[in-house]
């Protein structure tokens, strides 16, 4: 279930191979059945990097990767370029923030000229183990097909858990590794027949 139903803005002269056809625009709020994945603002990513705390976040929230996650969060983007960045997770049944997903950034054409993102996600240990990642996954995955955006990820090898998230989420096609070893992984766009 999804609060908004997002849309595409008229896009700005950015330099982004998409810009000449517009940027789709994903929903501040989506909602799954457990969790709801809220955009973060500039402002409250500055929060976050300077260390100030919410007292709806985890005590172990947040993590370095969220707050390598927030450190791409700007104020100088639109509101399309902003909708494609890092997300809270928060799970309903106690309104604790447990970790973050999100793009690295709007959708950029790939090789073959197909619409594509990064996305990236973690938990606090807590929140493992229940299916919060992969509910999250999904949830953010339901909007980027939407839009017809590929998405992509990158793993670390041995992360097993995240490798299965991947899995089970669709991310089928293995394009060998990145720079840093890191499986480089993308789920192909449902057939729109």
């Amino acid at each position: 279930m999804v609060e908004d139903t997002g849309g595409t803005l008229p896009s700005s002269s950015t330099g982004n191979p998409l810009s000449d056809i517009g940027r789709p625009v994903l929903p501040e709020t989506v909602t799954t059945a457990r969790l709801e994945l809220r955009l973060i603002s500039a402002e409250e990513a500055a929060g976050m990097l300077a260390g100030r705390r919410k007292p709806d976040w985890h005590p172990d929230y947040p993590r370095q990767d969220d707050l390598d996650g927030v450190s791409m969060v700007r104020a100088d983007v639109t509101a399309a370029e902003r909708s494609w960045g890092s997300r809270h997770v928060v799970r309903t049944f106690d309104g604790l923030v447990c970790g973050s997903i999100g793009f690295f950034g709007p959708p950029e054409a790939a090789g073959d000229g197909t619409a594509e993102v990064e996305v990236g996600y973690g938990l606090v240990a807590d929140a493992r183990g229940h299916g919060a990642a992969t509910e999250a996954l999904q949830g953010l995955l339901v909007e980027a097909d939407r839009a017809g955006v590929r998405v992509r990820a990158s793993v670390e090898p041995d992360n097993r858990a995240s490798v299965r998230v991947l899995a089970k989420c669709g991310f089928t096609e293995l394009r060998g590794s990145d720079e840093e070893g890191n499986l480089v992984m993308a789920r192909p766009l449902p057939d729109r027949r």
